[in-house]
């Protein structure tokens, strides 16, 4: 008998695609809601009587899911915010999936962490679990503060706040040709949007420790501690993904399927991945006696993910790979934070450091997009101009990145991005 019931924030690829399909396919929820802002979005799915459309690529096709018995609410408007405030205080299982954590408190009145609040502080659920997918590491802190402050003192009961480990890789597809082209299925009838999301679905989530409480969605793997689990994710999966998009960028490629098909380009990320990346996780967290952080592990881990980057049916495009250059390019992010993490156990970052400093040329490409400082536009016009920046030029480049993150290694790490020139224009041929 379903006894659960879910509750999710944002309405995006990853929430229709993984978290409100699996809630869906299981069986074990009577009731599934979203909140979402995104109002055209929100009729098209009720027009539908609550069904929608998600696109799976698997490694021989497409396959096209319709789940059902959803409802979307938009909280900005007052009737809708009245239903959400109930199931949320039924709620066994909430999630947010937002683009960022910085979302969590934006709004006022209305925002997740004040919503959240109202509607917990009433709960008639037995226990409720509430998963952060945001891709930050401390989600679910940031998250149970920020509700915590909104209590007032109030405390509740049987609430537990997890993060997750999610590599799904997934987009929303708006360009009517490639819908038109990939025979993708909309979201739903009247909204030329469609979800695509690969078929992959080994989810890490921190272990449930409420006493006697069972998850509904079954299908994701429990950690005591997720933190190595978020490094993998963050120094590997991400940082190696990063690489194959910025030297992709550089070589003129717009989906990731093309840099697959670079056999060159494919060795530099599949180095980084084994001997730079695995190789200073393996060192860091060898104790733990997990099989992910053993040689044949890890490099299971990272031959599953450099097909999986590639796979033609999920045809990621090289843009969206380099977009929001800034942040992935910052001290503890995916490319110089695995830096950092390969020096601090003795290994030379030198495959890295070459997706580094594609990064930076493809930042000064697109300088006015995010405002670089006239002074600091060196030559992003020219073609080739980045093989002809100083060692002092990237570092100002990567300081005004930067900012105030600075960090003992910051000398090294710009040493080795310059040093990384005379490869990656060997790279470009």
């Amino acid at each position: 008998m379903a006894s659960h019931v879910f509750t999710g924030f944002g309405f995006g690829p990853i929430q229709a695609g993984l978290f409100v399909k699996e809630a869906f396919q299981n069986g074990n929820f009577a009731r599934i809601v979203t909140a979402e802002i995104d109002q055209d979005l929100v009729d098209a799915v009720r027009a539908d009587g609550g069904s929608y459309y998600v696109n799976v690529a698997k490694s021989d096709g497409i396959e096209v899911l319709r789940i059902d018995n959803t409802e979307l609410l938009n909280p900005g408007v007052p009737s809708d915010k009245k239903i959400l405030l109930d199931a949320l205080a039924q709620s066994t299982e909430i999630t947010t999936c937002l683009p960022s954590v910085d979302f969590y408190e934006s709004g006022g009145t209305g925002s997740v962490a004040q919503l959240l609040a109202d509607g917990l502080k009433n709960s008639r659920a037995r226990a409720t679990i509430i998963y952060t997918a945001e891709n930050n590491n401390r989600a679910a802190e940031i998250l149970e503060e920020a509700v915590g402050e909104k209590l007032a003192g109030a405390r509740l009961k049987k609430v537990q706040f997890l993060n997750t480990v999610i590599g799904k890789m997934s987009r929303v597809v708006t360009e009517p040709g490639e819908i038109q082209r990939r025979k993708l299925t909309t979201i739903a009838p009247g909204i030329q949007r469609a979800f695509l999301v690969e078929q992959f679905n080994r989810i890490l989530v921190t272990r449930t420790k409420i006493s006697g409480f069972k998850p509904g969605i079954e299908v994701f793997i429990e950690k005591d501690d997720l933190l190595p689990f978020e490094e993998a994710k963050l120094y590997g999966h991400n940082a190696i993904h990063a690489l194959l998009g910025f030297v992709g960028a550089l070589k003129g490629y717009t989906l990731m399927t093309e840099v697959g098909q670079d056999s060159a380009i494919m060795k530099i990320g599949r180095d980084a991945f084994l001997e730079e990346s695995g190789a200073a996780l393996m060192k860091k967290y060898a104790c733990l006696q997990e099989e992910l952080f053993t040689e044949a592990g890890y490099e299971e881990y990272a031959e599953d993910l450099l097909t999986r980057i590639s796979n033609p049916y999920l045809a990621d495009t090289v843009a969206r790979v380099c977009r929001d250059i800034v942040r992935k390019l910052s001290p503890d992010e995916r490319i110089f934070g695995t830096m950092q993490l390969a020096l601090e156990y003795g290994i030379e970052p030198k495959n890295v450091a070459l997706g580094a400093l594609a990064g930076v040329a493809v930042l000064l490409q697109k300088s006015h997009e995010y405002k670089v400082p006239p002074e600091l536009r060196f030559a992003p016009d020219r073609i080739g101009g980045w093989r002809r920046l100083e060692e002092k030029q990237i570092g100002q480049v990567l300081n005004w990145v930067w900012a105030a993150q600075q960090r003992p290694n910051t000398d090294r790490l710009i040493r080795y991005t310059y040093q990384a020139t005379e490869r990656l224009s060997g790279l470009m041929g």
